[in-house]
């Protein structure tokens, strides 16, 4: 099913946000208002920063108000996966999704990240898209040398420093 933009979005939707270099999904719960899972970095206006979230290996469901997780950026509503799997019954969509609020889950970009949260909620099963295009295009390797990268250079500048102090005494 092709992304609708001004399309008013109905409670079940998925809501794809673009954050500019990848995509942040919520799902729609009506009035206003959207359930998603949010590493602590990822937020509208985040730029780069969000790209950390690739170092995340938790994140919270919360619900906020569309416009608020938005913000300037982009969204549209992209029930990606309609075509392909049967729907879950609106309600219980909406009841499993709230029943998830306030929680601390697994995240990992490649197998638990938001966009694989909302379409368990509307299908029954976890997807990415967008992790899929990113692994066959080539970026998914470049993210997670990066991530791997990052995490390495931290470790060396926590340990390096006990190194020195040790050396020091």
């Amino acid at each position: 099913m092709a992304p609708t933009k001004d399309q008013k979005p109905e409670p079940g939707d998925l809501i794809e946000i673009f954050r500019g270099s990848y995509q942040h999904w919520a799902i729609y719960v009506g009035e206003g208002y959207v359930i998603h899972l949010a590493p602590p970095s990822e937020h509208a206006q985040a730029g780069a920063y969000s790209m950390m979230s690739v170092l995340c290996d938790k994140a919270t469901v919360k619900k906020e108000e569309l416009y608020e997780v938005a913000g300037n950026d982009e969204y549209c509503i992209n029930n990606l996966l309609d075509e392909k799997y049967e729907t879950r019954p609106v309600r219980e969509i909406l009841r499993d999704a709230h029943r998830f609020l306030g929680q601390e889950l697994s995240y990992c970009v490649f197998r638990g990240n938001c966009e694989h949260f909302v379409t368990e909620l509307r299908y029954g099963k976890p997807q990415s898209r967008q992790v899929r295009k990113a692994v066959e295009t080539g970026v998914g390797v470049s993210l997670a040398a990066a991530a791997i990268f990052a995490v390495l250079a931290a470790a060396a500048a926590i340990f390096g420093s006990k190194d020195k102090q040790k050396r020091n005494q």
